[in-house]
């Protein structure tokens, strides 16, 4: 690969067939995964030569059992544990089987090579696959065999910062507004001896790469954000030792570009044009100025266009309000938006009945205030997640849903709300074999990045074994209800409702807490409506109890005597719905505990 961008020849590169976009992306089922932790393609069951076993329950803390073992595990989890490409490539039928049709991966680009940046947001080399994960043609063959399955290929880009490429002369340079002195460009080894200065030579691990990136002026050399949702600081600091890109300046409709945004934008569409993928999930969107975003999303779409690939798919990382992220998506034209209004933790404690559940679905309702006297329907305009590589919850302390309050019993309810309601949903790596994320309490990130093959750092404090469990229960519900959810185009792109309940057939209304309990253990029921088609579906909080409930559907599209099937999940234990006059109309249904329903009336 050249390390010159002036040596790239795009007209010659897009001389060949590529994939088309999925026509919808709320149609699809995202997965994510972080390369290094993965796959190593050494899992038996898997590959003819594979020897790591699969995990057994009393595999369970086999790495921490005296206190060196502990604390050799913990520190695995902070670097490299051998993911890699070839990994991935293993396992696409394990995903394709399980219901995935785009698999989004953490950055793979070459990262500096003396921190242990593992998760991929160091990058020194914009232009190289780095050699942990592989090589380019590791990186092709993923995406090709990929498509063959019928799954995209999402891939995780840093327009924001590069890795630590310079040293700072202060030791602790904290962002004041002014740019602070650089020592020079480091070296492989982090020494800032060479000079920082444009074009000076550097080796293939020095300084950053392509040569374009050797300028001053590409950085804003401002020192590292402290307060994080002040602005300018948020915008020109450094995002921890990560140094900032400098993007340009100005107003949205008048931004002025810098060469450095200019050069991300010939880097980025080279990965479209040599890979054949799907689309880029953008980084720390959040960090970035309106008029950078717009650019570069502009650019990424269009080049895409010109190759066939008309719904190239653009997810900035955009944390804050719903409203705030919906005005970004408008003003920029990202397609959709991550992290948003904390989805994540509403969705956790609704099915952990922990809150309510009008503070979940009403993050999806329509609103006025982004659309210019219209209204906005989200449903593909929000990536919905359980858990991610940095969700916090429980005070400081970095978990997954599965660690605490009966989450590993409610886990298939929870991806149940994942999957279907509004906005395109997606799977962190895990989620579908209990992973709990813990082993820490110090708020670090690694516990919820385990390995998932037999490296060093396994789930459940483990080493040795492998955890891709094609048997298991919560794989297989997710396979089930992927199905159900492809099977009917009103469970993917339907409007939605959230429905009153009751307990006696008489009084109505939205689940509530009874009896100053301090957990909401009921049925939680919900409409997916497209045309004249009306989809029940329905979870129990209750880990421990059937429960039966009266739930409101729509008056004007079913009848009194209309019968609505159980589809998911197949079992004569749960009768059919028949539709009676009560709050308008209802019918009577129940669910199992921590169980999940869908009901379809029958034609």
């Amino acid at each position: 690969m050249s390390q010159s961008l002036g040596t790239i020849n795009l007209k010659q590169l897009t001389q060949r067939r590529y994939t088309p976009s999925p026509s919808a992306w709320e149609d699809q089922v995202l997965y994510f995964l972080l390369a290094d932790r993965f796959s190593d393609n050494s899992e038996a069951g898997f590959d003819p030569a594979g020897t790591i076993p699969m995990y057994i329950s009393s595999d369970n803390g086999n790495a921490i059992r005296t206190p060196a073992d502990a604390l050799a595990w913990r520190s695995a989890g902070q670097g490299w544990t051998g993911g890699n490409l070839k990994g991935v490539v293993s396992k696409l039928p394990y995903l394709a089987d399980m219901g995935i049709t785009a698999l989004w991966i953490s950055p793979v680009f070459k990262q500096v090579s003396f921190q242990p940046t593992y998760h991929g947001y160091g990058i020194q080399d914009f232009l190289e696959v780095d050699s942990h994960f592989g090589s380019l043609a590791d990186l092709q063959e993923l995406v090709d065999k990929a498509h063959a399955l019928g799954v995209s290929v999402i891939l995780d880009i840093v327009v924001n910062h590069s890795g630590d490429v310079f040293s700072y002369v202060a030791d602790d340079p904290v962002w004041t507004g002014q740019r602070y002195p650089v020592k020079g460009f480091n070296d492989l080894s982090g020494l800032p001896d060479i000079a920082f200065s444009a074009g000076v030579e550097a080796g293939p691990d020095d300084a950053v790469w392509p040569v374009e990136f050797r300028d001053p002026a590409v950085f804003t050399q401002e020192g590292e954000i402290v307060n994080w949702d002040a602005s300018p600081e948020f915008l020109d600091g450094d995002f921890f030792s990560l140094k900032d890109i400098h993007l340009g300046r100005g107003p949205v409709d008048g931004w002025v570009a810098s060469p450095a945004l200019m050069y991300l934008i010939e880097v980025y569409k080279y990965w479209i044009a040599v890979l054949d993928i799907d689309g880029y999930r953008i980084d720390t969107v959040k960090h970035m100025e309106d008029g950078a975003v717009r650019l570069f999303a502009s650019a990424m779409h269009e080049f895409a266009q010109l190759i066939g690939k008309d719904r190239f798919l653009l997810i900035g990382e955009i944390t804050g309000s719903r409203d705030d992220a919906m005005r970004k998506l408008q003003v920029t034209g990202i397609d959709a938006a991550l992290g948003i209004a904390d989805v994540q933790g509403a969705l956790s404690d609704m099915v952990k009945g922990k809150t309510a559940p009008e503070t979940y679905f009403s993050l999806f309702r329509n609103s006025i205030l982004i659309g210019k006297g219209s209204h906005t329907w989200l449903r593909n305009k929000v990536v919905v997640m359980l858990d991610d590589h940095d969700k916090i919850i429980q005070g400081n302390n970095k978990s997954r849903f599965c660690a605490f309050d009966q989450g590993d019993v409610l886990i298939v309810a929870a991806l149940a709300v994942n999957l279907m309601t509004l906005g395109i949903p997606c799977i962190y790596y895990g989620s579908e074999q209990r992973f709990d994320g813990s082993g820490g309490g110090d708020g670090s990130d690694e516990y919820i990045r385990e390995d998932m093959f037999g490296g060093p750092f396994g789930a459940f404090r483990s080493r040795g074994v492998h955890f891709f469990d094609v048997t298991g229960e919560v794989y297989n519900a997710v396979a089930a209800i992927a199905a159900v959810r492809r099977k009917y185009v009103t469970l993917r792109r339907g409007r939605q409702y959230l429905r009153d309940i009751s307990g006696d057939g008489i009084n109505f209304g939205p689940p509530s807490y009874m009896g100053g309990s301090n957990r909401l253990m009921s049925i939680i029921a919900w409409s997916r409506i497209m045309d004249e088609e009306e989809i029940v579906l329905a979870i129990n909080t209750d880990v421990t109890r059937e429960l039966i409930a009266w739930v409101t559907v729509d008056n004007g599209l079913n009848g009194v005597g209309d019968v609505f099937a159980c589809i998911y999940p197949s079992s004569p234990l749960l009768p059919e719905g028949v539709v009676e006059g009560r709050n308008g109309k209802a019918m009577l249904i129940r669910v199992p505990p921590a169980g999940f329903v869908v009901y379809k009336k029958q034609d």
